[in-house]
């Protein structure tokens, strides 16, 4: 009998018990999003359970097709192992995962051969980590601008870059290509996301999706593309439609969230609704992260979470 059928005797339920997930026992399977909604470990964990893999499955079968995790390098490659097979058994998308993060270092903007081999170490050793899950996209936050902190001896009250911008953006292009070389012969992306400063993270390079677009075109690799977060753009430039539609070749990963909060749709000022469907017509197979929190604690807040894709996913059967 299949995991996601209801089980109707009490013989059946005994049997059936001692194969599945305590968590799988009473879930009625409900109709794939249209869109491929990626949630991560803890969304779900009040009515998924606990086990990472039983909330994986709580999501398959409330008919979400991704996943999502930044920090599954932190697994055991034997727990990764189990994450990528059930993904595969689920027929569900594994999304981005942390390959390098850096946010309060000039990790790109400025040319360091300790830092830049540092950099791509990791994002080589994350290759492993990729093959493991099935994932094609990696995140990379490429470091903060290079600019005077107040405890340098330097440093006076207009602050201001070390370097100027140009030779900054050169040097993070340089350190791109270097990183898109290592991934293209595994066919892995790597995925830049700009962030917002007011609400997050102040002082990083990348910031805006012009800025972005700019950038994988100068790298000029199919192992080099955007993350667009919608939660961040809204708050950097708005704009949202506009933009995606300026930069949509150059677009390999979303993210949602809405603003302010960053909790799920519905409980901000995008129209997630407009956005989803804007983005189902043009065509987009990949994956929409979930990257952010839930209103409401517990399983009250879950059902919320999983009602409020179900409304503003556009097509939703």
């Amino acid at each position: 009998m299949h995991r996601r059928t209801f089980l109707r005797t009490g013989s059946t339920l005994t049997a059936a018990s001692l194969l599945m997930p305590s968590t799988a026992l009473f879930a009625a399977t409900q109709p794939k999003f249209s869109l491929n909604y990626a949630p991560h470990p803890g969304t779900f964990k009040s009515k998924g359970g606990e086990a990472y893999l039983d909330q994986v499955r709580f999501a398959a079968d409330q008919g979400f097709t991704a996943w999502e995790d930044n920090n599954i390098k932190r697994q055991t490659p034997e727990m990764q192992e189990k994450i990528g097979a059930e993904l595969a058994r689920l027929g569900m998308t594994m999304g981005v995962f942390v390959a390098y993060g850096s946010f309060d270092r000039p990790t790109f903007a400025r040319k360091d051969k300790a830092t830049w081999d540092e950099v791509t170490r990791t994002v080589s050793d994350s290759v492993a980590v990729a093959k493991r899950i099935g994932a094609t996209w990696m995140t990379v936050v490429p470091g903060s601008v290079d600019q005077q902190h107040k405890d340098d001896p330097k440093w006076n009250q207009f602050g201001g870059p070390r370097l100027a911008e140009g030779y900054q953006f050169a040097n993070a292009i340089e350190l791109l290509r270097r990183l898109s070389a290592v991934l293209e012969p595994h066919k892995m992306i790597m995925v830049l996301e700009p962030l917002n400063w007011h609400a997050n993270h102040g002082g990083t390079f990348l910031t805006r999706s012009d800025q972005a677009y700019a950038i994988c075109k100068a790298v000029n690799s199919p192992s080099c593309k955007i993350l667009f977060d919608l939660y961040h753009q809204q708050i950097t430039e708005g704009n949202l439609i506009p933009n995606l539609d300026a930069c949509w070749d150059e677009i390999a990963y979303l993210q949602s969230g809405d603003n302010p909060g960053r909790k799920e749709p519905g409980t901000g000022e995008i129209n997630y609704r407009n956005v989803f469907q804007h983005i189902y017509k043009k065509g987009f197979k990949g994956v929409i992260g979930m990257e952010h929190g839930n209103a409401k604690p517990g399983a009250e807040g879950e059902q919320a979470v999983i009602d409020a894709y179900r409304v503003a996913d556009a097509f939703a059967r």
